[in-house]
């Protein structure tokens, strides 16, 4: 077959893509849709909006080392985290100056046949991974690791998990390429992975290599097991010096996949999901959340406001468990490549007539484009032509086809690809914005009741193609974020500045996709900042920013390890 692409109207492409906008009277119905869903789940669901039993969360005054394991989608990471707390600087005068530190880190990819129904095995791995970074540790000669007997960990995961206590955690029912059994006590998985290393002495393995000594390795004090968007909350919370009209009232992630964390009021949720913690503490108000918004219930408002398009369903029936994440199949990054293949593929195919045997491979086998090559080739790229060079090289045609990447055809990926990053972030933003009016955090007005701030259609004002800034203030990059909950002392001598000063609410975010997809992240802010304009007039102007807690994964169960064991300078956890 001839070389048919050089036919593409760039206009018809646009067209052929429409379906992914959204405009902004739209994602407006859809975030205030979010939120009374997020509501009804928060009083409803025993399988959503699931509370974490802390009661102390950071200071960011906690100090020690402690061992932190992140169990993410496609690594396990491990490292030592040592929180430095103020550092001897008096009163934080130096807000630059990191509070944390890691050691010792190492990461392994996680095969996929450890991943199939086969936890033993598993989490024997997972021990044997941890098992090396103590002996590192042990053979570095630590002073005093050798002599302690059991050593204080946290550890996170990406999959849902069931909680009573900050300490234990059981496996719920998980998609994104696990198929674990759900109901799974992962805190003896763990136990069980690692128990072969404390009576197990390891003999040098490289002849003329020097150690130390053969060492049998500590017990582990299990003292934190979160979802990575509870770490992330925690890691930023930490991290951050703070002012006292700037809070935390979210962690989100974006990287494979996609979750949020709040604070929310205990009689805000079902009482069968509050009742270990109120037994613990019969006076708590506050607990954080983990949403598991992606799944299928509080994706709802997608289907009633017709969001899903053919390419969606698509992608949805095609997959392991269909119909389970309809949001993340929308804005995660193991489904965005796939979900952009489907779509080039079906405007090469329908549109331009070229059959399978005449692309390249990457566009006709199920996820066999990577969200990782739309991210660093595609979406940076401003020329079609120079894109174009890149896409020979790297999704060549088959050798026997006359068909070949073009500077229109290569347009034609780039337009899917931003239509696809844009669309993603509108969503995400009006989820994060539907879930902090959910929590009371800000005010939604009713889609049909007249509002005092307005602001235009997505047709009069169109998203920059370059947006400057990382979406936060000068403020907040100099601040440390305070929890939702100040001790009283903070909040007497706030009382004067928060009186005269915007209050500012921050989103943490983690995850690859919001930190490395260029315009992600910003796309996202701008979009959050409209849905809020729309929304109303705010109480004490409060404004909702973006700010990035890199690695919170790792560091925040290191941070969390530290706020349960106690170990700070001379006071106690901040209450929630």
């Amino acid at each position: 077959m001839g070389d048919r692409s050089e036919k593409v109207d760039l206009d018809d492409v646009g067209k052929f893509f429409q379906p992914l906008e959204i405009p902004d009277e739209t994602l407006y119905n859809l975030s205030y849709h979010f939120s009374t869903t997020y509501r009804s789940l928060a009083a409803n669901s025993r399988d959503q909006f699931l509370p974490i039993p802390i009661k102390n969360l950071p200071t960011g005054k906690e100090v020690g080392t402690y061992l932190a394991v992140y169990a993410g989608l496609y690594y396990l990471r491990v490292c030592f985290v040592e929180l430095l707390g103020d550092a001897g600087e008096p009163q934080g005068r130096n807000p630059e100056k990191p509070r944390v530190r890691r050691n010792l880190e190492k990461a392994w990819p996680i095969e996929s046949r450890l991943k199939q129904d086969n936890a033993s095995e598993l989490f024997a791995w997972i021990g044997d991974c941890i098992a090396e970074i103590v002996m590192d540790r042990l053979e570095g000669g630590t002073h005093g690791l050798e002599e302690t007997r059991e050593l204080d960990m946290g550890i996170s995961f990406c999959f849902p998990i069931k909680q009573n206590s900050i300490d234990e955690a059981i496996l719920m029912a998980t998609g994104k390429g696990f198929a674990l059994k759900s109901q799974l006590d992962l805190r003896q998985a763990l136990f069980d992975g690692y128990e072969c290393h404390v009576r197990r002495a390891r003999t040098p393995s490289t002849p003329g290599r020097k150690r130390p000594k053969t060492h049998a390795l500590p017990k582990l004090r299990i003292t934190s097991m979160v979802n990575d968007t509870v770490a992330t909350f925690a890691s930023l919370a930490y991290s951050i010096r703070s002012l006292p009209n700037t809070r935390v009232v979210m962690g989100l992630l974006v990287g494979a996949g996609c979750n949020a964390t709040v604070p929310m009021r205990l009689d805000d949720l079902h009482e069968s999901k509050v009742q270990h913690i109120l037994r613990k503490d019969p006076a708590a108000v506050d607990t954080l959340v983990t949403t598991e918004w992606t799944l299928s219930a509080a994706s709802a408002p997608l289907i009633q406001l017709d969001l899903i398009t053919p390419w969606d369903s698509q992608l949805d029936a095609n997959g392991d468990r269909p119909g389970f994440q309809p949001l993340e199949y929308m804005v995660a990054g193991r489904y965005i490549g796939e979900l952009v293949r489907i779509m080039v593929h079906d405007y090469f195919h329908t549109v331009l007539g070229v059959h399978d045997t005449d692309l390249p491979t990457q566009l006709v086998i199920p996820y066999a484009l990577k969200t990782d090559f739309l991210s660093l080739v595609v979406a940076p790229s401003r020329d079609s032509e120079d894109l174009c060079v890149d896409l020979r090289e790297d999704l060549p045609s088959p050798p026997s086809s006359h068909w070949q990447w073009t500077p229109a055809s290569a347009a034609v990926l780039r337009s899917a690809t931003t239509k696809i990053q844009r669309r993603a972030a509108g969503i995400i933003a009006a989820a994060s914005v539907g879930l902090l009016a959910c929590t009371r955090e800000i005010k939604l007005a009713r889609p049909d009741e007249p509002k005092k701030s307005q602001v235009g259609s997505t047709a009069e004002v169109q998203l920059p193609e370059k947006l400057l800034g990382d979406g936060t203030s000068d403020t907040l990059a100099r601040s440390r974020i305070p929890l939702r909950s100040c001790s009283k002392e903070a909040s007497a001598t706030s009382t004067e500045w928060q009186s005269s000063s915007p209050e500012e609410l921050v989103i943490a975010f983690s995850g690859g996709v919001i930190q490395h997809w260029p315009g992600f992240r910003e796309s996202i802010q701008w979009h959050i900042d409209r849905l809020i304009l729309r929304g109303g007039p705010q109480e004490l102007g409060k404004s909702v920013f973006l700010r990035e807690a890199s690695d919170g994964g790792i560091i925040g169960v290191g941070v969390l390890a530290g706020t349960v064991a106690g170990s700070i300078e001379g006071i106690v956890g901040s209450d929630l």
